[in-house]
């Protein structure tokens, strides 16, 4: 049963929208294998420079500020590698966000790679509150395995040197971690690997990326979703199964001792999509459409993963900011996470858990010939009912009122 579109197109312009601001594009100090976002250069052959100008920052922050109809905007800073434009360009942006505040709270997230962290960066990152994603991928042979700086040197000693910075500074950060190939086969070395540095907040990202088999425009290879001609799923690329395998295994580590002292991103949303409640990223909502991505030069995408020409919404230098992200092409972009969900999906009993995931990964076909099926499925089902009983009494103890740490006594 489709949910009907009226309705969600009077909600949606009421609703605000984050956008993943990328102030350098796509250029990055690494070559990371399975990096997706590389090749966006290639988008943009009119560029001089992949750095966005100090006129077009202001006029985007601005922008971004009066167009949020909540109390609170919050900036996301990411490339690319954003530290390659230098410190006193984030002292620029944090003096123009205070220019057009006008009242308004701002807060500031900040993705890096952590190469370039330096006691200067960290101790501006603690007096203005950012909080820094900081992306490992375990210890150091798995991490070194695919993320590599452009001279094919190893990175992983020098990205537990930024994490030590930023705890000597006192940064709050989370640890970013691509589930590819290669570390999915090591779940809890990687988990106890990442408790043991302090990384207290955990994402587990899995690597799905399609390449077509012949360069598109530009020299474009990785492909969306709505790809039709030849493509293959990459080599490190995670297989579904060892993805699901990997979830359940830390799940039975954390379930057992960590609940409460270790938030893991998946585990919560699960949670919260469990008692009903919204779980906060786009991935595991049943629409999406308010996380779009803006580019240097001031082009606006629907999404980070959908960065491609056919999705992009316009440019603030010739529409509004406001208008561009609440368009009628973003609003069915929004709906069609859910409207383009094969019935399967909508006859699967954790459909209501999983909403079929991103779309980009939605390239298989249902076991009925019917398109659009999540590449990842096999692995979240087996995630999903592995983690039904204790999922099912954490939400019995929040909704009476109590706490869920308590399931650590009862598994």
């Amino acid at each position: 049963m489709k949910k009907n579109n009226d309705t969600f197109f009077a909600d949606f312009v009421h609703k605000p929208f984050s956008l993943i601001t990328k102030p350098i594009g796509a250029a990055c100090n690494l070559k990371c294998t399975y990096c997706f976002y590389l090749e966006k250069q290639k988008l943009f052959p009119e560029s001089k420079s992949l750095k966005m100008t100090e006129e077009l920052l202001e006029d985007y922050i601005k922008q971004y500020i009066q167009s949020q109809p909540t109390p609170t905007a919050q900036f996301v800073w990411q490339g690319g590698e954003p530290t390659l434009l230098g410190l006193d360009y984030f002292k620029n942006a944090l003096r123009l966000q205070q220019k057009y505040a006008h009242g308004k709270t701002i807060e500031n997230a900040f993705q890096t790679n952590g190469i370039l962290l330096d006691d200067e960066w960290c101790a501006f990152f603690h007096d203005n509150n950012f909080l820094i994603g900081l992306s490992i991928d375990g210890p150091k042979e798995m991490h070194d395995h695919y993320r590599y700086t452009n001279n094919n040197g190893p990175t992983f000693d020098k990205v537990l040197a930024a994490i030590r910075l930023l705890q000597k500074h006192k940064v709050e950060f989370n640890t970013l971690t691509v589930v590819n190939d290669y570390n999915a086969d090591f779940p809890l070395e990687v988990y106890r690997f990442l408790k043991s540095i302090g990384s207290v907040y955990m994402q587990f990202l899995p690597a799905v990326e399609r390449v077509s088999e012949k360069d598109q425009d530009k020299g474009i290879r990785f492909v969306s979703n709505q790809y039709s001609a030849a493509a293959y799923v990459t080599d490190y690329s995670v297989p579904p199964k060892k993805y699901g395998a990997f979830l359940n295994a830390i799940f039975d580590e954390w379930v057992k001792n960590d609940v409460g002292s270790y938030f893991i991103q998946l585990f919560d949303t699960t949670l919260a999509n469990w008692i009903g409640a919204d779980p906060g990223i786009c991935m595991f909502s049943a629409t999406c459409g308010h996380a779009g991505v803006i580019e240097h030069n001031g082009d606006v995408f629907s999404c980070d993963h959908f960065v491609f020409a056919e999705y992009k919404l316009g440019n603030i230098k010739e529409m509004n900011l406001g208008d561009l992200m609440n368009s009628p092409q973003q609003q069915l972009f929004g709906q069609d996470k859910y409207n383009s969900l094969p019935q399967a999906c909508l006859k699967c009993p954790f459909l209501d858990k999983c909403w079929g995931e991103c779309p980009k990964k939605r390239f298989l076909y249902t076991e009925d010939g019917e398109y659009g099926l999540n590449y990842l499925c096999e692995g979240y089902k087996s995630f999903f009912a592995h983690v039904t009983p204790a999922m099912e009494y954490m939400a019995g103890e929040l909704k009476n009122g109590r706490s869920a740490v308590s399931v650590m006594r009862k598994i």
